[in-house]
């Protein structure tokens, strides 16, 4: 007679401990490694039925083909661009992700971002902290009026389209989907969004369709200046155009939370002697307002994050209880 053998859990990064607890008692074990490399753990990966991560390293043929008794991949965020998935889907391994548990923090910190840039929040704070008091030169410029368009109208355009309900702006999208607009955003044509917008909000996940989406191409159709805002993939916009863009007035300002020269891991950037110059023109334009890749990064994101895998493993947990 066959019997359940317990499933076995790999967690490959530090999320918050209601995913453990939850996962004990919904029968699995357990086990973490947040320091190896991946060569080292592919060693031991086809002793685990499932894995959880968030950005360390990619998943990709090699370290699956090394996990010969993996269900799922489960990545702790929204994007699932550092997993082999299609290669993945191949061998019936199936991927979960939480678009769903960040959303209200990145719409909210794309919506900071765009006040504080238009009104030159960051700005005007350094000179005041310096003793220079200037009002003229730090008059802001107001949402009310203007039209807002969103790139990538899922999880995220929606909780940041969301945000902009009390602002009486037009708020239009666009997306390779169709019929995904809702009352809060108008769905349009590629060549009217270009034509309409005073200000570029980018939700796209990274796919080949997405890399360098925002360039000189792309921004020289713009039919009026704009601002933008990134929180999204750093890869998306191509840095050295932005700076063109923003020299030539095409671009107005720029809140970006991504940045093209990340590592794949999201963890850090400056590790280089010398900066790219189209990056030092960023760090020093008082036109660009910066974050470090932490617009989903907020307490209560952190739980949800957590809580959205969990919750969906244990949905999963019936289809893949292996047999010895």
């Amino acid at each position: 007679m066959q019997t359940l053998r317990t499933s076995r859990i790999l967690h490959l990064d530090s999320n918050h401990p209601l995913m453990m607890e939850q996962l004990e008692q919904a029968g699995f074990i357990n086990d973490c490694d947040y320091t190896s490399s991946k060569e080292i753990v592919e060693q031991k990966i086809a002793d685990y039925d499932g894995i959880v991560i968030r950005s360390r390293f990619k998943i990709d043929r090699s370290f699956i083909d090394a996990a010969t008794q993996l269900k799922f991949i489960a990545r702790v965020g929204a994007g699932l661009e550092n997993i082999d998935c299609d290669y993945a889907a191949s061998k019936n391994i199936s991927l979960i992700a939480a678009p769903e548990g960040n959303s209200t923090a990145v719409g909210e910190h794309a919506m900071g971002m765009l006040l504080s840039l238009m009104n030159k929040l960051n700005l005007a704070d350094r000179e005041v902290r310096q003793g220079i008091w200037i009002r003229e030169g730090n008059r802001g410029v107001e949402i009310e009026g203007k039209t807002v368009g969103i790139i990538g109208y899922g999880h995220m355009g929606k909780a940041f389209a969301q945000r902009l309900k009390g602002f009486n702006c037009q708020v239009i999208c666009y997306d390779i989907q169709e019929a995904v607009g809702n009352e809060n955003a108008t769905q349009v044509s590629l060549e009217q969004f270009q034509r309409d917008i005073d200000i570029l909000s980018l939700h796209t996940p990274e796919t080949p369709d997405t890399l360098n989406l925002i360039n000189k191409e792309f921004l020289s159709k713009l039919s009026k200046p704009i601002y933008l805002i990134n929180t999204a993939r750093g890869k998306s916009v191509n840095t050295a155009d932005l700076v063109a863009c923003l020299q030539s007035g095409i671009v107005l300002g720029a809140g970006l939370d991504v940045l093209e020269y990340e590592k794949s891991s999201f963890e850090n950037l400056f590790q280089e002697t010398v900066l790219p110059e189209p990056l030092q023109y960023l760090i020093q334009s008082d036109r660009v307002l910066l974050s470090p890749h932490i617009a989903g990064w907020t307490k209560e994101s952190k739980e949800k994050l957590a809580q959205v895998i969990t919750d969906k493993i244990k949905a999963l947990q019936a289809s893949f209880l292996p047999l010895l």
